[in-house]
């Protein structure tokens, strides 16, 4: 699937008149990661360009069709016959010698620095990152039973963070501990949970287990999941990509990115969708008007042709694209904006209770938001995050092209079609059993135990398929009783285009299971909440350290479709080495 999806993925940029552009994306031929650096020469001619950090290239031919040669050290050179406005992936095999292990450490220091623009030194020869900003959270406490017996909070699947704190780690960079949203961590991967029987809307499942970091201490984790709709089955769609083409999205991290992955959902559309285009900068405008999916040429060429300039006018292009969304709304469809940014805005309304306010207003349109960001130094994760949260919405980091095709390719589904919104959880505990509890994560999704006394019904929102998942940590009351309900579980959501509440109840036994027999999934959710613990430097870590979550997860993989929780693997270590 990546392979084919690649194929339509290439370095943006502007059109010329008379000139003949071919274009494409170059890969590692066994781990098909994208390779930097490569020489593609034309034949024959002087004309050569460079891959960019994403393996994509962009090169005019002299005629209608031409012999290009790719060189990088360490591949086989590679010579390709090409014609005019081709989109190609092509593959470089590796060669294979026995590596010299000091050269392969000086090329990937040199590696590290040349792919990060941001990167500089302090003087104190340490590195740093410039103006991002997050919103400031504090840890969820233990709270006791006797004086607050409901938790409620937000369900939704948003998965930022965990690709945001990724790109943090690759970098040898310090993780700002408010970068840390530790059920968006939990949230990033697929739980093997069943899908609800035939007619419902969700299915509720628990466990309840020893806590492998405080022994005194109990795990309860709830998960839902949702109904998956069949591909043939989506509803058609009415899509606004409100692009970010502002003079902070120059660098090669942002807007080619952007472009390369709006590439692959591009690919996704049918005829029975449309697709509109609003870029903006010092003002907003109407690249594309709306136009239907089955038209990928047309839509494939508007998004080449941006380019970044300019101050960043957020609010009047906000505005903008609600409009154009309200006026081509399918009744029954799905309606949305799809907002890519690294989140600088600065003409208009900027500040985030602004920009909320703005979000609160536009979202009784009935169209759904979904927020990309992308980029380093003065990503605004802060801006993103209030944007979905208040317009019912999801939110992504965009790293890398394999995180683009996570989230536009194998989890398309999941990303672009809502199943239910205003999604809520409540959980009753039973003081007979339950001393005090705390929620791991979710803490600025925290709900009122009575969401009727705000006269507003609120929460997040739950994609087709979707899995989310929220872990309790329990102190367990000391009394001795014969009660077998530990608490019960009561999930809250709307659908789409309706305003009826919905309910699912359920009881979590009082049964404790031993955590090393618990299911992979079970453990592996645990694994990941320890380490945005870890990364947090919480108090509440107990005995839990990485070597523990390396541990744990390594003993829970699963089948590990993608290799996610094998990257997660990689992850613990890359915090090992570098000793956050």
């Amino acid at each position: 699937m990546l392979k084919y999806l690649l194929l339509f993925l290439f370095w943006g940029g502007g059109l010329q008149a008379q000139t003949i552009w071919v274009s494409g994306a170059v890969e590692d031929s066994l781990s098909h990661r994208p390779i930097a650096g490569v020489q593609v020469k034309v034949m024959d001619d002087t004309v050569h360009v460079v891959t960019n950090a994403f393996g994509l290239f962009k090169i005019a031919i002299p005629t209608a069709s031409a012999t290009l040669l790719l060189t990088q050290n360490g591949y086989q050179p590679k010579q390709v016959t090409v014609r005019k406005y081709d989109r190609l992936l092509i593959t470089l095999s590796p060669i294979r010698k026995d590596a010299d292990p000091v050269a392969l450490a000086k090329a990937r220091s040199k590696l590290q620095h040349n792919s990060n623009p941001n990167y500089g030194n302090t003087g104190m020869g340490t590195r740093a990152f410039y103006n991002e900003t997050y919103g400031a959270t504090y840890e969820n406490k233990f709270v006791p039973v006797s004086t607050h017996p409901v938790s409620a909070f937000a369900l939704d699947v948003d998965r930022a963070a965990y690709s945001n704190i990724r790109r943090f780690l690759r970098l040898k960079e310090p993780v700002p501990v408010d970068a840390v949203r530790i059920e968006e961590m939990i949230n990033y991967f697929h739980y093997d949970y069943q899908l609800p029987l035939a007619g419902e809307t969700m299915a509720l499942y628990s466990h309840y287990t020893t806590c492998p970091w405080e022994s005194a201490h109990r795990l309860l984790q709830v998960a839902i999941r949702a109904r998956a709709l069949e591909t043939d089955s989506f509803p058609a769609s009415n899509l606004v990509f409100l692009l970010d083409v502002s003079g902070s999205m120059g660098t090669p991290n942002k807007l080619p990115l952007l472009q390369a992955a709006f590439r692959i959902l591009v690919n996704n559309l049918r005829p029975v969708d449309k697709v509109a285009i609003v870029a903006y900068a010092g003002e907003p405008g109407v690249i594309l008007p709306a136009t239907p999916g089955d038209q990928k040429e047309k839509i494939l060429n508007a998004i080449d042709n941006l380019s970044a300039g300019g101050a960043t006018a957020g609010e009047a292009a906000i505005k903008l694209a609600y409009r154009i969304a309200s006026e081509q709304y399918i009744p029954g469809g799905n309606n949305r904006v799809i907002l890519a940014t690294d989140g600088d805005f600065n003409v208009g309304l900027s500040s985030d209770d602004e920009m909320e306010q703005l979000i609160i207003e536009q979202k009784e349109s009935g169209v759904l938001l979904t927020c990309l960001g992308f980029g380093m130094g003065n990503y605004k994760d802060s801006k993103l995050q209030s944007l979905s949260s208040k317009g019912n919405g999801n939110f992504a980091y965009i790293d890398d092209l394999e995180e683009a095709n996570k989230i536009f390719a194998r989890e398309f589904g999941s990303t672009l079609f809502t199943i239910a919104r205003d999604v809520q959880s409540e959980v009753w505990f039973n003081p007979a059993l339950v001393k005090s509890y705390r929620l791991i994560g979710y803490e600025n999704k925290v709900l009122p135990a009575d969401t009727s006394v705000k006269g507003e019904f609120s929460g997040g929102i739950i994609g087709s398929g979707h899995c989310s998942v929220a872990l309790y940590e329990i102190a367990p009351a000391q009394t001795v009783t014969d009660d077998t309900v530990l608490a019960k579980v009561k999930i809250s959501w709307r659908d789409p285009q309706d305003t009826v509440i919905q309910h699912l109840t359920g009881v979590v036994p009082a049964a404790v299971e031993n955590f090393d027999k618990a299911s992979n999934d079970c453990r592996f959710a645990a694994a990941v909440a320890l380490f945005g613990m870890v990364l947090r430097k919480s108090s509440y870590c107990g005995k839990g350290n990485a070597g523990m979550v390396s541990d744990i997860a390594r003993h829970a993989l699963g089948p590990d479709k993608g290799n996610y929780r094998q990257e997660f693997l990689k992850m613990v270590k890359m915090l090992r080495k570098g000793k956050h």
